[in-house]
C-alpha cells in the first residue's frame, strides 16, 4: 500500500470514528438536555445541580453507545480498567461542562432558561473535545495493528510445522520493518 493510500485509509477510519462518536454524542446531548430541562422545571433543584444530574444520566447512556457502537472493535480485555478510566474522564468532562454553566450562572448571573441552555451547550461542546481525545486515547484502546497480527499468525504457522522457528525481522517484514524496529543484522 502506498503512503498516500495509507494516509487516505487512516483519514477515512478517523472520519468514520468521528461520525460514530458524534452520533452517540448527539444522542447523549439529547438525553442531557431532556433530563436537564425536566429536572430544572419539575423540581426545585438549582441549575448546576440539575445539570450534574443530567450529565450523569447522559454519561451512562453514552458509555453503552461508545462501547457497543463507536468502539465495538476495540480491545475488550480490561473492562474494569476501561470503565474506571471512562468514569474518571467523564468526571473531568462533567467538571468542564458544568464549570462553564456555573461561571455563567453564579459569576455573571445569567440564569434564565435560555441562558442556562446556551451555556450548558457551550460547556458540552468544550467537554466533548476533551472526551473524544481521552476516550479514544486512554479508554477504548485500539487493537494491535493488522501488521502485528499477520506477523504473529505467520510466525505461529511456521512454528507449527517446525520448519523455521524464530525468524529475523527482515524475513518477516523486509528491510523496512527491520529498520523501524531498530534491528541490527
Amino acid at each position: 500500500m502506498s503512503e498516500r493510500s495509507a494516509l487516505r485509509s487512516r483519514l477515512q477510519a478517523l472520519t468514520r470514528e468521528v461520525v460514530k462518536f458524534g452520533a452517540v454524542g448527539g444522542a447523549g446531548v439529547f438525553v442531557n438536555f431532556a433530563v436537564f430541562n425536566l429536572v430544572r422545571h419539575l423540581t426545585e433543584i438549582p441549575v448546576v445541580r440539575a445539570s450534574i444530574v443530567a450529565t450523569v444520566v447522559a454519561t451512562g447512556t453514552n458509555y453503552l453507545g461508545y462501547r457497543y457502537f463507536t468502539y465495538r472493535d476495540r480491545d475488550k480485555q480490561g473492562r474494569t480498567k476501561e470503565l474506571t478510566l471512562f468514569l474518571l474522564f467523564s468526571v473531568i468532562g462533567l467538571v468542564i461542562e458544568n464549570g462553564v454553566l456555573y461561571t455563567a450562572t453564579y459569576g455573571f448571573d445569567w440564569d434564565s432558561p435560555l441562558q442556562s441552555n446556551v451555556f450548558k451547550f457551550v460547556g458540552i461542546g468544550i467537554a466533548t473535545l476533551f472526551r473524544f481525545w481521552s476516550y479514544r486515547t486512554w479508554v477504548f484502546q485500539a487493537l494491535p495493528a493488522r501488521e502485528a497480527v499477520e506477523t504473529a499468525e505467520s510466525f505461529l504457522a511456521d512454528g507449527a510445522d517446525g520448519a523455521e522457528g524464530i525468524r529475523s525481522p527482515e524475513s518477516v517484514g523486509g528491510p523496512a520493518r527491520a529498520a523501524r524496529s531498530g534491528s541490527r543484522t
